[in-house]
């Protein structure tokens, strides 16, 4: 569980389409927030696959959110909001199962958690002390999908769009984008980041004081 330590962080949930800017979006607002930032992704807990053949893995459903491991997210993310460290598993997207490493996660001022289904369960929600919508049309999504799956996880045009079809946007419309409507805020995710990043900085100031932003 890693020692105590005095910093208990303010938890940012960042939710959204796939493809729909939502670790961009993370990245540009975590050096802008004072007492440090961490980044925690839910791509990081899909359940460990390694008892599944690769070809099999590779047909599973991955945008359910039964492929995440709940229980183990939301343990760390009450050690983190405790003040314990947290280490958080490392996905393997060529081999579709965790790597025999961790990666170590300090509680610092913030933590930003990511991923299209971060406002699915009232569980994790409760945790959120901000809840971030990313909103971007789905065709838009799609194209950012494709070129990031072909240059980033060596995949083929066929097959990112074969997993659209079959699992991607069936389940964004039925669990990701009802998720919206626990969102305390809205942002686009076609706008400069520099809008979004400035209307959750403005959100933070509101309910902490302005501490939230960096000198």
């Amino acid at each position: 569980m890693g020692c105590l330590s005095a910093t208990k962080p303010f938890l940012i949930g960042i939710a959204g389409l796939s493809g729909s800017g939502k670790t961009a979006l993370a990245r540009q607002l975590a050096p802008q927030l004072n007492g440090g930032c961490e980044i925690v992704t839910l791509d990081s807990y899909y359940h460990p696959q390694g008892h599944f053949t690769l070809e099999q893995r590779a047909a599973l459903n991955y945008d359910h959110p039964d492929s995440l491991d709940w229980v183990l997210l939301e343990r760390h993310l009450s050690a983190l909001h405790s003040g314990h460290a947290i280490q958080e598993p490392v996905y393997l997207f060529e081999h579709h199962t965790r790597a025999a490493y961790t990666r170590p996660v300090e509680p610092r001022g913030f933590l930003i958690v990511e991923g299209i289904l971060t406002l699915h369960t009232p569980e994790v929600r409760r945790q959120l002390d901000l809840k971030v919508f990313v909103e971007t049309r789905p065709e838009e999504c799609l194209r950012r999908r494709i070129d990031r799956d072909i240059f980033e996880r060596g995949r083929t045009r066929e097959s990112v769009l074969a997993q659209y079809q079959s699992t991607v946007w069936p389940m964004a419309q039925e669990f990701v984008l009802p998720s919206r409507a626990f969102a305390d805020l809205v942002v686009s995710g076609e706008e400069p980041f520099g809008q979004s990043v400035s209307a959750i900085l403005a959100r933070l100031a509101s309910v902490t004081g302005g501490r939230a932003m960096t000198a």
